[in-house]
C-alpha cells in the first residue's frame, strides 16, 4: 500500500507539476510515454515497473491518471499547474456544483469569486461529499453551492474531466450560494 501511495504522489509530481524533475516531456496534451516514464523514474531512483503503474491507475481512489486507448501513454486526468490541453469538449454541467475549501478562504472567496490559482483550471465536485474531503485538506471545511447551469447560460465554459471533476477557468461571485452563517 505503501508503494501504491509513495507511487502515486510522485506521478502527480511529474505528470501534473514538474516533468522536468526527471527529464520527461509530456506532449501538448499531457500525455507521456508510458516506458519513457518508467525508465525516467527507475534512473530517477524511484523504483517503477509497469505492473505497479497499472496497479496505481486501477486503484488510485481519485482516477488522477489514465492511459491512453492503446495504453502506450499515461497523463494526468486533470490539476496541472503546467500549460496543457487536455483536449476536453465543453461540457454542460448539472444546475449546481460543489467546492470544498476551507473557512479561512471566505472572505477572499467572498471579494473575488473562485480562481484557479496556480493550476489551470478550478475544480468543481459532482457532489457534497466529494467536496467536503477535498476542503478537509485546507483546514475546516466548507461546501459552497457553484450555480453552474445558470453559469454555462451566460456563456462560461465547462470541461468533464476523465474521473468526473468539473473544469472551470473561474466562479464569479455571483454564481456562488455561500452557507448561511459563514
Amino acid at each position: 500500500m505503501a508503494d501504491i501511495v509513495r507511487t502515486s504522489k510522485f506521478l502527480s509530481l511529474v505528470l501534473r507539476h514538474k516533468p522536468e524533475e526527471i527529464g520527461l516531456t509530456l506532449d501538448a496534451n499531457g500525455w507521456a510515454d508510458v516506458e519513457e516514464l518508467i525508465r525516467l523514474t527507475n534512473a530517477h531512483g524511484v523504483s517503477l515497473t509497469r505492473p505497479l503503474l497499472e496497479q496505481v491507475v486501477a486503484e488510485n481512489d481519485k482516477k488522477r491518471f489514465a492511459f491512453s486507448d492503446d495504453g502506450r501513454r499515461i497523463r494526468a486526468s486533470q490539476g496541472h499547474s503546467v500549460e496543457v490541453d487536455l483536449a476536453l469538449p465543453p461540457s454542460e454541467p448539472p444546475a449546481e456544483l460543489f467546492h470544498g475549501t476551507a473557512t479561512r478562504f471566505l472572505d477572499s472567496i467572498r471579494a473575488s469569486g473562485l480562481h484557479s490559482a496556480n493550476r489551470q483550471h478550478l475544480h468543481l465536485s459532482p457532489d457534497a461529499i466529494t467536496a467536503t474531503k477535498v476542503g478537509q485538506r485546507h483546514g475546516k471545511p466548507v461546501i459552497l453551492i457553484v450555480r453552474a447551469g445558470e453559469m454555462f447560460a451566460a456563456g462560461h465554459q465547462f470541461f468533464l474531466s476523465a474521473n468526473g471533476v468539473w473544469l472551470t477557468e473561474r466562479v464569479p461571485v455571483e454564481f456562488i450560494d455561500f452557507p448561511v452563517g459563514k
